[in-house]
């Protein structure tokens, strides 16, 4: 089965905390033309050098979150979490506009995004979809953590942690992203940290937007948010999450089931880089899995149309 490219059929925008920086950033979501992929573009900048293409090739920092930059040394950093909702929500295309270096942190999680991409809507563009496949496994690994991409016919992501923490210990999530899987299991879930990490960050000059309104936030075994947890495993699937929106740097999704022990943005990094390296890895192929990607778990309007103009 194929399937076709898409991109938004309207410009949306919103602001927000950088969690690192602290400062109040807007960005604007607009569609895109077909093959442009998810490019991000400083408003802040000199236009000549301004955009930075969302891929494992421009990842230049991994530290406390996925940051990208270009030959000019532009960067843009905490993409995660909406890479995440793009790849949860079938975008192939898009401009990220944002007039400051992070993308704005908003709950922490991909859930703000995901309701973004809905209030924009999706258009469905004259050129089919292109898949990565796997073809043989990858894997790399790091002290105790691994990660690896294996053979499937559909793409899932599968992943456990082991904390020494009472209120975390050992976790583990395995999802098939098809059919509203991403927005209704994991776009929901925080990202998450001690509050011992957060303060001593905070003095290394990181985490300045860090609060309770974006980030579960544990003082030993005790849940600071009054909220509490959105899953009982909410720590679990936020480390899929992240997988999920660091492994759509390849370009285009991956066929295929992604297993992460313990691991982190540069490990699931290092793992691109590996896999697209070995050219007996994978191959590209417009023959889609069962179909993926629909907020919601509606499928998109089939009426193709042109990319619209960007404003």
């Amino acid at each position: 089965m194929v399937v076709f490219q898409k991109t938004l059929r309207n410009s949306i925008s919103c602001t927000g905390v950088g969690l690192h920086g602290g400062k109040l950033i807007s960005m604007k979501l607009m569609p895109a033309p077909v093959n442009s992929g998810i490019v991000f573009k400083r408003i802040d900048v000199d236009p000549a050098v301004s955009e930075i293409p969302a891929r494992y090739n421009t990842v230049s920092d991994l530290m406390m979150c996925t940051t990208v930059e270009n030959r000019a040394g532009i960067k843009v950093a905490t993409i995660e979490h909406l890479m995440a909702a793009f790849s949860g929500c079938g975008i192939d295309n898009a401009i990220v506009e944002l007039d400051g270096p992070e993308v704005p942190v908003m709950d922490g999680s991909s859930a703000p995004f995901v309701f973004l991409v809905e209030c924009a809507d999706v258009v469905e563009q004259d050129a089919p979809r292109r898949y990565i496949k796997v073809l043989k496994e990858v894997e790399v690994s790091e002290g105790t953590a691994k990660a690896s991409l294996s053979p499937a016919d559909n793409i899932s992501v599968a992943f456990e942690i082991d904390f020494d923490n009472p209120r975390i210990g050992k976790q583990n999530c395995s999802f098939n992203l098809r059919n509203g899987t991403f927005k209704n299991e994991l776009s929901r879930a925080r990202t998450f940290g001690f509050l011992g990490d957060f303060e001593q960050l905070k003095k290394l000059g990181l985490a300045k937007g860090g609060s309770l309104d974006n980030a579960i936030v544990l003082s030993g075994a005790d849940i600071l948010n009054e909220e509490g947890l959105r899953y009982d495993d909410e720590f679990v699937r936020h480390k899929a999450l992240d997988a999920v929106g660091d492994l759509y740097l390849a370009g285009s999704p991956i066929i295929g089931e992604f297993y992460g022990l313990r691991s982190g943005h540069a490990l699931n990094n290092k793992l691109l880089h590996a896999f697209l390296s070995d050219e007996d890895a994978w191959c590209y192929t417009t023959e889609a899995p069962v179909r993926i990607g629909n907020v919601g778990g509606a499928h998109w309007p089939t009426k193709k149309a042109a990319a619209p103009a960007t404003d």
